[in-house]
């Protein structure tokens, strides 16, 4: 995967009044939007196999912990994409600097049916504060 470095420290901008927090890695790039779920928009460059930027819809919902730990959410959004972009999304969502935002795992419902899931790592803004 190609990754650029130039976009090594992202930008991380929360807004309160729409519970949105926007990562960014590479501003002004033209990217493409792949819902993960209702709540999780990947911006990606398809040609470079980056991350673009990354939207947390209602992030305090999705932020928050259960009496088990963090939530998982299954990846609704990536059965209306093709196999070639289902291969891209994956790639990227298993790769720095997305991992260090978001883990990917899967929920195994038989041994024939695997759900994609995810879950939202701790962030940090600044050095003291965790976002999650």
């Amino acid at each position: 995967m190609n990754i650029d470095k130039r976009w090594s420290k992202p930008s991380i901008k929360y807004d309160e009044a729409s519970d949105t927090l926007t990562v960014c890695f590479e501003p002004g790039s033209k990217a493409t939007g792949v819902e993960l779920t209702d709540h999780i928009l990947l911006r990606i460059n398809q040609q470079q196999r980056s991350c673009v930027s990354i939207v947390f819809f209602e992030y305090s919902v999705l932020a928050q912990k259960t009496e088990m730990g963090n939530r998982s959410f299954p990846l609704t959004g990536l059965s209306q994409i093709s196999n070639d972009l289902r291969e891209v999304v994956f790639d990227i969502l298993l790769a720095p600097p997305i991992s260090d935002f978001l883990q990917l795992s899967a929920y195994t419902v038989s041994s024939l049916e695997t759900i994609p899931i995810i879950s939202l790592q701790p962030m940090y803004v600044g050095m003291t504060q965790a976002v999650t």
